[in-house]
């Protein structure tokens, strides 16, 4: 081989014999389709008769029209939102003519076509054709110095597949509202994670929008619902907190159709954590109310109940106490008689179930407020004198002394509550 010198001589570059099979290897490590490409084709050329500089411009050619076409599959709408280049980039020549080499790394690693390691050395390499194919006037870049570069050019972009293409939010919203659109769990999830933070946040945005909104469909709907927890899921807090506010910003507004929309679907996602304590109470407090004012109307406690399981388990301080409570005293229910059967115990069977499982999400705060009923509610002390009453008011007990994260002083009480042989010192406790 040989590299042209400024004095017009040729210096002769040997390629130790040990190095002649990774040279090989190196220049066929690229994928199979990619090996026509004419930079790359190029750059074996220039290489084999000594143009060290050449090969290392050829190189970089080909390893920017593959991010080009790259980032093209990927999504060019993704890239211009990420990037913000001077002139929106529309098509393939629009790169060369808007876009420096730095932007176009800078842009693939934003939308995942690179990963933070090739980030990193591609811009090395970026330098490394800067200077030895840029400035004609630079030292003469060493055969290793060429042999290195290869290598990560394979290593991190040619030899590397195609990315999966980012799923066109307009357009999947629209699919939504289409019998066509696949309920797949496992396929919805997968367009949603691949989904970079930027797309994640105006999907979750504009499902928020088109749900609580007045001219959405029912097929829309019945589709958001099914999405929204699989969403929800795979975006960051930062993105929950934003749709917490929103929802902030709705009660304030006071539209009352439009807040049960949003309502519903915060309730599919357990997403009140994310509101404000000002909210939640706005929430929280008629729900509690209307199962106190309908304790004992089973019916009523059933949908009161699962309303407030809905909504999750992040009830405001000042309002745990009547919280509990109320779904204390609807589960224990009541001591009666029936002409129809011999039923003596009355509660209502579609709360009770829901009631189990909202304790097992009971912390320290919730358990110190149950034992607090126990000891000072009137009506509830008068059930549990009978003891099929008092033993169901046990199971609640025994759910909480089951959770390995509850105080020790706690556990106490709940220890003397669920053990019928300890009814005296838990009568002491109540008094």
């Amino acid at each position: 081989m040989s590299e042209n010198l400024p004095s017009g001589k040729k210096q002769e570059i040997t390629i130790p014999a040990d190095k002649i099979e990774y040279l090989q290897r190196e220049l066929t490590n690229v994928r199979d389709e990619f090996v026509p490409n004419k930079y790359l084709k190029e750059a074996i050329i220039v290489l084999a008769a000594g143009g060290l500089r050449s090969t290392i411009g050829c190189y970089w050619n080909a390893v920017i029209d593959d991010l080009r076409r790259k980032i093209i599959h990927r999504s060019l709408d993704l890239f211009n939102k990420e990037v913000n280049p001077k002139k929106k980039i529309v098509e393939y020549e629009d790169f060369q003519n808007y876009l420096a080499d730095f932007d176009l790394i800078e842009g693939a690693f934003k939308i995942g076509v690179i990963g933070w390691e090739a980030h990193k050395l591609l811009h090395q390499a970026r330098e490394t054709r800067n200077i030895f194919d840029g400035h004609p006037d630079s030292s003469d870049p060493t055969l290793f110095k060429v042999f290195n570069m290869i290598a990560d050019c394979n290593r991190y972009v040619l030899s590397q597949d195609y990315p999966i293409p980012i799923i066109d939010v307009n357009q999947y919203i629209l699919t939504m509202d289409t019998d066509n659109f696949n309920k797949n769990e496992i396929a919805v999830e997968q367009a949603f994670t691949d989904l970079p933070e930027i797309y994640k946040s105006e999907m979750t945005n504009r499902i928020f929008t088109i749900y609580t909104g007045e001219n959405s469909s029912t097929r829309l709907n019945s589709n958001i619902e099914f999405c929204f927890p699989i969403l929800w899921k795979v975006i960051s807090k930062e993105i929950r907190q934003q749709i917490g506010k929103r929802f902030d910003k709705l009660i304030v507004d006071g539209n009352k159709d439009i807040l049960d929309k949003a309502t519903s679907l915060m309730t599919i996602v357990d997403g009140f954590r994310y509101i404000s304590s000002s909210s939640r109470k706005i929430i929280y407090e008629p729900a509690i109310k209307y199962l106190e004012d309908n304790l004992d109307n089973w019916s009523e406690e059933g949908k009161a109940v699962g309303f407030l399981q809905r909504l999750g388990s992040t009830i405001p301080s000042e309002l745990i106490q009547r919280y509990v409570s109320a779904i204390t005293l609807t589960y224990v229910g009541y001591k009666g008689g029936s002409y129809n059967c011999s039923r003596t115990t009355f509660y209502s069977n579609s709360a009770a179930p829901r009631i189990s499982e909202m304790f097992e999400k009971f912390d320290n705060s919730s358990v110190e407020a149950f034992i607090e009923v126990i000891k000072t509610n009137d009506t509830l002390q008068s059930r549990i004198r009978y003891a099929d009453q008092l033993n169901r008011l046990r199971t609640l007990g025994q759910i909480l002394l089951n959770k390995p994260e509850i105080r020790d002083d706690l556990k106490v009480f709940l220890e003397i509550l669920v053990n019928p042989e300890k009814l005296k010192e838990l009568l002491k406790e109540i008094k």
